[in-house]
């Protein structure tokens, strides 16, 4: 029994002493290393980023988790009061908490943002995929309505979609999203014409696949990914405009909690409660920076 604890010993003290190049050398690195690897690789802006988007997705889905105040209904007596303990980020001139505004219109901007990028990105990839697909006549026929969308500046082209479908967030949506179907079916075109044109594609034909089963299962799917990577940067892109549209006056309705409708509130204020527009502008900022991370996240992935 004494031997083979003394063995025993030897073999632990033995094994200590290998150094770790021995470890790399076998393929079987210390769980150190590993980890220290793990950890280089790790980028903070972009862990930044998604935690900024993951907080604004659970705003929009669970407000009342983050405040106990209503965002429509004032306080008596709390009128422009400044950022404290009891109200973080102030009060505007109705008595309301700005963090309860800020917090219920990550819903609306949220929701708003999805429904352009949904529009511009099912319609404008149809388009572009029947384009890229057809080729000829229809291939021009689209192309051509494309370039005059893309013609008219897409802050005018949305005013002008709002004003004949009426004010409101999801009229605001509809509008952004029909500005964004030009980009998303140049997009979707070059993408499939480029695939169309590979080996892999011309030896699926050769093979005797119908065009429906090659467009199916070779070209869409290697088209697709430039698309999706597009769309996120387009929310961010989407989450600005439908601000700027709430700003001017064209978005939601008082008393809809919106992230541009804050700012336009707060602007007359500006002297005597700097909050009111300076903290909503700086979210806005924020969740758009943090989308256009993440977007950049994805065409590195692609590339």
């Amino acid at each position: 029994m004494t031997s083979l604890n003394t063995i025993g010993r030897s073999l632990l003290r033995d094994d200590a002493d290998i150094p770790a190049s021995t470890f790399r050398a076998s393929g079987h690195a210390p769980s150190d290393a590993r980890w220290l690897k793990t950890l280089r690789g790790v980028q903070p802006g972009l862990v930044l980023s998604w935690s900024i988007m993951a907080v604004v997705v659970l705003w929009a889905l669970f407000p009342q988790w983050f405040t106990s105040y209503s965002a429509t209904v004032g306080v008596a007596r709390q009128q422009l009061r400044a950022p404290s303990a009891e109200h973080w980020l102030g009060t505007d001139v109705l008595g309301r908490d700005l963090l309860a505004r800020i917090i219920y219109g990550a819903g609306n901007s949220l929701s708003g943002a999805l429904v352009a990028v949904g529009v511009g990105l099912v319609v404008g990839t149809t388009l572009g995929i029947i384009a890229g697909s057809a080729r000829g006549r229809i291939d021009s026929a689209i192309m051509r309505g494309v370039d005059v969308l893309l013609s008219i500046p897409q802050l005018l082209l949305s005013l002008s979609i709002v004003i004949l479908l009426g004010f409101g967030i999801v009229n605001a949506a509809i509008a952004v999203g029909i500005t964004s179907i030009a980009s998303f079916a140049r997009l979707a075109r070059s993408e499939v014409v480029r695939v169309r044109a590979s080996d892999y594609v011309e030896a699926a034909f050769g093979s005797g696949g119908t065009f429906s089963r090659v467009l199916l299962r070779h070209i869409l799917p290697n088209s697709l990914t430039s698309v999706i990577a597009f769309a996120a940067l387009q929310l961010g892109w989407a989450i600005l405009t439908i601000s700027t549209l709430g700003f001017l006056g064209y978005g939601a309705p008082p008393p809809t909690p919106e992230w541009g409708l804050l700012i336009a509130e707060g602007r007359n204020y500006l002297a005597r409660a700097w909050w009111l527009t300076m903290v909503p502008g700086i979210v806005v900022i924020v969740v758009v920076l943090s989308a256009n991370r993440i977007s950049q996240s994805f065409g590195k992935a692609k590339a």
